[in-house]
């Protein structure tokens, strides 16, 4: 009788260990990197995103965050997710458009997230993301934050003409299109180039100029703003197939609540307008006429651009981006 107690004890331990097993076996570590420095005002969202996702992902999934740029070149980012190197990065698209180029109409929508997710645009962007870029789509930040254009010499009407400003390929064709000269540098080298006059000014977003202190050598912001920032949360798409129905239902889940504090930024941006004018930069505001043309520049230089990079998708994301 001992001998049957002690076998079905020993079985059911086993057993035990092995339901334990199986339950540990089952949470899945993801390896992330984040394109911008921890910490920063861009940095955040993912940050908060990482947390809640291994607090309440406990058993099911895990994300071993890896870094910032010190931890991978952020324009290489795009290429260790399509390949696998990295399961997971919080990028913006700028920075891989050379997988993928439809990827810059991101920053011409004028639909919110939610409403791509309910017209399509969304389904497009993710497919466009699987075919060419190996990654899921799984959410998008900063919604609601323009870019800007800001200066050390007055503008007062939607013509940059005799400027020199700092350009990244997200609105080079604009600044050109209304006549600037255009320099493109690292980020590392705007604030010194500001000091020095060798250039007149840059575009950044509405947020972030405080945490790369070029608030220091920055005279004034043009309304009104332009574009809109996207970062996104990209997973490399073998692994998104090789997850779980139950954590993928989980992450996309993640994803939508990462997207539901995009409502945050209203209240942000008007945070850093009041930093930013505490700290003396002064704003040029273009009205009536003069902001009609601004905006319409920046719209029709964007979308020419996608036009030209990316013609077989061009018509349908327009349809899908903007208002009509």
């Amino acid at each position: 009788m001992n001998n049957v107690l002690a076998k079905v004890s020993g079985a059911i331990s086993i057993a035990i260990w092995l339901t334990g097993t199986a339950a540990c076996a089952q949470e899945v570590t993801l390896r992330a990197v984040n394109a911008f420095q921890p910490g920063s005002i861009v940095a955040k969202p993912f940050e908060r995103f990482v947390e809640k996702v291994n607090a309440e992902g406990k058993g099911l999934v895990r994300i071993n965050f890896l870094g910032g740029p010190s931890s991978m070149p952020p324009f290489e980012m795009g290429n260790a997710l399509a390949s696998g190197v990295i399961d997971m990065a919080y990028i913006p698209s700028a920075f891989y458009t050379n997988l993928l180029p439809e990827a810059s109409a991101l920053k011409l929508t004028e639909r919110s997230t939610e409403q791509l997710r309910q017209n399509g645009g969304w389904e497009l962007m993710n497919e466009l993301h699987n075919k060419k870029m190996n990654s899921w789509f799984l959410a998008r930040t900063f919604e609601g934050v323009p870019y800007h254009l800001y200066v050390n010499k007055p503008v007062n009407k939607a013509d940059l003409s005799g400027l020199t400003l700092r350009v990244t390929p997200v609105y080079r064709e604009f600044f050109e299109k209304l006549n600037a000269n255009s320099v493109q540098t690292a980020p590392s080298e705007v604030y010194t180039t500001l000091e020095r006059g060798v250039v007149d000014g840059y575009g950044w977003p509405l947020q972030g100029i405080f945490d790369l202190g070029w608030q220091e050598v920055t005279k004034a912001r043009v309304d009104p703003g332009f574009y809109n920032v996207d970062v996104n949360v990209l997973i490399n798409l073998d692994q998104w197939k090789s997850l779980s129905d139950e954590q993928r239902d989980f992450l996309t889940k993640m994803g939508i609540w990462l997207e539901s504090t995009n409502a945050d930024n209203a209240a942000i941006n008007a945070d850093e307008i009041k930093r930013q004018a505490d700290a003396g930069i002064v704003v040029y505001t273009l009205e009536g006429d003069e902001r009609a043309k601004w905006l319409t520049a920046a719209r029709e230089a964007g979308w020419a651009q996608i036009e030209s990079i990316a013609p077989d998708n061009a018509k349908v994301l327009r349809e899908k981006f903007t208002e009509h």
